[in-house]
């Protein structure tokens, strides 16, 4: 719900800049004269008279009758209204390897070494920002796969949870293929006319009891699209390691993914294949899908106006009844 001020008519505020003008006008020349007076000397010593508070009076109450009507004729009104955002059509289910390989720290953010994971959260968030009309899902997985978040259109309850995805939350491994298997299973009731996972690993499928082959073919049944994102450099990549005395160090360990099986997963189903070595390279894959992938947003808006300008009409034409009424009597003669 979303609540607005506005005027109707505003031009008609413009007016209001006349009334200090008036009020000088009105302050150098007075009321017209009631008492003829028998000399100019005489005329010249009155009008010499400071004005009197109820004169003044007299004058501030018709300025301000002037200033509630103008602003009554501008239609002041106050709005409430909702906007509802219509899902695209598209849902999405982002699958991220938090296996411990993750930690490796050969990925970088503003020059400083980071590890995978932080740097894949990141540019994951960034994704979820320019996809405002899709509803969107995320299922982590190791040694095997779990719920991050259900679909949604409420991107922020999903930013929540992609920053509560931590390391070593289940057993260690690679069950690439039943996270696949687990992604298919929260789309195949989908109503989408499209349905994508995403899926971002840096290992090898050595978990599960699904083969990501037969995962993509029960996909490829369902009309499901996988895009596959190999992360990690090629060769050794520094990762760190707590010795007996539970200090850390790093050691180089090799960095070993299964290319040749994601291609093969990402073909089968109609969607393509990356590799990304760095954090730029990572951000323009998920720039490109996010392009690959268009998207239209569709509202419905609604607004309801409750009037105000009797607030101000009807003040403004009582201070001018009284002014006029008072200047029918003996304030009529004060200056």
């Amino acid at each position: 719900m979303t609540e607005s001020f506005q005027f109707l008519h505003p031009e008609f505020l413009f007016l209001l800049l006349l009334l200090p003008i008036l009020a000088i006008w009105k302050g150098r020349w007075g009321r017209p004269v009631a008492i003829r007076m028998p000399s100019t000397d005489d005329a010249i010593h009155v009008g010499a008279k400071t004005r009197s508070k109820i004169g003044g009076f007299m004058v501030f109450l018709g300025l301000l009758s002037f200033a509630l009507l103008i602003t009554a004729f501008a239609r002041p009104r106050h709005g409430k209204g909702s906007t509802d955002i219509e899902a695209s059509g598209i849902d999405i289910v982002l699958t991220l390897d938090v296996s411990g390989s993750m930690e490796a720290l050969d990925f970088k953010i503003a020059g400083t070494p980071t590890n995978r994971i932080e740097v894949v959260k990141g540019v994951v968030a960034k994704f979820v920002g320019q996809r405002p009309n899709d509803r969107l899902g995320m299922i982590a997985f190791a040694g095997r796969p779990y719920l991050v978040s259900p679909l949604t259109l409420d991107h922020e309850f999903l930013g929540k949870r992609l920053q509560d995805v931590k390391l070593h939350q289940v057993e260690d491994g690679t069950a690439i293929g039943s996270a696949i298997a687990t992604s298919v299973t929260h789309l195949q009731d989908s109503n989408a006319k499209s349905r994508i996972i995403i899926l971002l690993t840096d290992g090898v499928n050595n978990a599960g009891a699904v083969n990501p082959l037969t995962a993509a073919e029960a996909a490829k049944a369902l009309g499901i699209k996988i895009y596959t994102i190999g992360v990690g450099i090629r060769g050794d990549a520094p990762v760190p390691v707590q010795d007996a005395f539970g200090r850390t160090h790093l050691e180089m360990m090799k960095v070993d993914v299964d290319d040749e099986m994601l291609h093969k997963v990402s073909e089968a189903t109609g969607g393509q294949s990356f590799r990304a070595t760095d954090t730029d390279s990572l951000e323009k894959i998920y720039d490109s899908i996010n392009q690959l992938e268009k998207t239209s947003r569709k509202l419905k808006q609604y607004q309801q106006y409750d009037e105000l300008y009797l607030y101000f009409l009807i003040p403004g034409l009582c201070l001018l009844l009284l002014e006029m009424i008072l200047s029918q009597t003996r304030f009529r003669r004060l200056p």
